[in-house]
């Protein structure tokens, strides 16, 4: 069995012609979706980058790894103590040892691990490959290098898993000025319109909005000037367009760099025995809840993640509508590799599903975000409800409530309209925190540590710096009324 695994940092399914985007952003991707399974309800269960792979290659919630903040003291897995044996326990049962176990080859091209400081991730890969930069010098071009590399060497071997992981659409967006500009031409979404723009100016002003934009504590963006293609505010839909153009531009830059990966698999004729899936850590906010180009809540934009299995002997054009957590992806692959689930997962395999081309998933879904603002949500029917522990400063209400698939773009809050739906997706919330809680190694909701540390590490000790910077840029009144929301609240233990 041989598997391939490309896993795209902040890539939204909504932005891919696969799922009906009306630009060509994706060729490649749309191609392996014709010719396998395309999933429409795949959720991460934690955000963002690092606690969505952690949940990933472990199996695991993040309630459950402890792992599910970028920074502070749950930036790091539970620790497991004296009962620790000789291997731990993500030694043991991580996915890639899962996968050694059932005899294949692991190997991993990425950063992800160093970037992050998440060295804990790297077990059970037995081969590790990076390319050698970090953050935002990273390429794709670099990344599809080791990649055919590597096939070069190992793809005619029986039984691998190779993950590839590209993270050239997280923000900045920086595709090589001679990859042109394939979208100048294309109209925006159509969901996004001067309206909808002119509403964000008017009434919000917290990070990462059209107002405030990607402006950091020194009350400058260290993108501005260095990355074209990449807009640092939103006066106007000429920002605009360049933002949507940026996103867009580098989805279909990663998607010919997975076209090289696969060509190399059909020089060696290999192409079509091997699965190929396509997935990523998180979505990405265009201007959802007047929030531009972060990853930053639990929202269905933010939690809502593309997944595709082209997977030898499985249907072939096959679109599943179930509900599934992510975490269920990696379950079902050690399956359908002759592998055993380990016993501590979380991730429940659907790979009989898969077989049957019968959906059935999860019911419910409950998704987690710690590392900007501090929210859990419930997806269940169209349904998507959002609670805030603490909002990151960006002046939400407590509760929202959002029908995905008559608004997927979070335009019209329900919460107000619909206390039962509301009541609802609370009692399935404190549900699923109890189960949590009875199943844990560790006796603490880690949601907790988080909020006494003063929140999310992105928003962490944010307040002062944005209220300066409102009031620098003549805007007293928003200033006061961020004072008189957040001061003196949501501030670190001992602060």
């Amino acid at each position: 069995m041989r598997i391939l695994y490309f896993d795209i940092d902040s890539l939204r399914p909504d932005h891919l012609g696969c799922y009906g985007y009306q630009r060509q952003t994706s060729p490649t991707i749309d191609r392996l979706a014709a010719e396998g399974i395309r999933f429409e309800n795949v959720y991460i269960s934690d955000a963002a980058c690092m606690p969505s792979r952690t949940a990933l290659f472990s199996g695991r919630f993040g309630v459950h790894t402890g792992a599910v903040n970028h920074g502070g003291v749950r930036s790091e897995a539970f620790p497991e103590g004296a009962g620790r044996n000789f291997r731990s326990t993500w030694a043991q049962s991580s996915w890639p040892a899962a996968l050694r176990d059932a005899g294949l080859r692991t190997a991993t091209i990425s950063s992800f691990g160093e970037r992050h400081a998440a060295y804990w991730w790297y077990a059970g890969f037995q081969e590790i490959l990076s390319p050698g930069r970090l953050a935002q010098d990273e390429m794709a071009d670099d990344t599809a290098d080791l990649a055919v590399d590597w096939l070069q060497r190992h793809g005619e071997d029986d039984n691998w898993f190779l993950h590839v992981n590209f993270w050239d659409v997280h923000v900045p967006y920086r595709a090589p000025a001679d990859f042109g500009d394939p979208f100048a031409r294309e109209p925006l979404p159509d969901w996004y319109t001067e309206e909808v723009l002119a509403l964000h100016l008017a009434h919000s002003y917290g990070p990462n909005s059209a107002r405030h934009g990607i402006v950091w504590r020194n009350g400058r963006s260290h993108y501005e000037g260095a990355y074209p293609r990449q807009p640092v505010r939103f006066d106007d839909m000429t920002q605009a367009r360049r933002m949507f153009d940026g996103y867009d531009t580098a989805i279909r830059y990663v998607d010919q760099a997975i076209e090289r990966i696969l060509h190399k698999l059909a020089a060696l004729g290999i192409l079509d025995d091997t699965a190929v899936i396509v997935s990523a850590d998180h979505g990405e906010n265009l201007g959802e809840l007047n929030i531009y180009m972060d990853h930053a809540t639990a929202d269905h934009v933010t939690m809502h993640v593309p997944l595709i299995v082209r997977w030898p002997g499985l249907p072939q054009g096959h679109v599943d509508t179930a509900l599934h957590y992510q975490v269920d992806l990696a379950a079902t692959v050690i399956e359908l590799a002759g592998g055993r689930v380990p016993a501590n997962w979380d991730g429940e395999s659907f790979a009989a599903e898969l077989r049957n081309a019968a959906p059935r998933g999860r019911s419910h879904l409950v998704l987690s975000q710690l590392t900007h603002s501090c929210q859990r949500a419930v997806r269940f029917d169209d349904f998507i409800a959002i609670h805030s522990y603490h909002d990151a400063y960006r002046c939400l209400p407590d509760t929202l409530l959002f029908d995905v698939v008559a608004d997927p773009h979070e335009q019209n809050d329900l919460a107000p309209q619909h206390p039962d739906l509301v009541q609802r997706a609370a009692v399935l919330l404190v549900a699923w925190e109890r189960t949590m809680m009875q199943t844990a190694t560790h006796p603490h909701d880690p949601l907790w540590t988080v909020l006494a540390e003063g929140g999310g590490f992105h928003a962490r000790n944010a307040l002062p710096s944005l209220i300066d910077w409102l009031d620098q840029q003549g805007q007293h009144t928003n200033a006061e009324r961020m004072r008189a929301r957040y001061l003196f609240t949501h501030q670190p233990s001992g602060a």
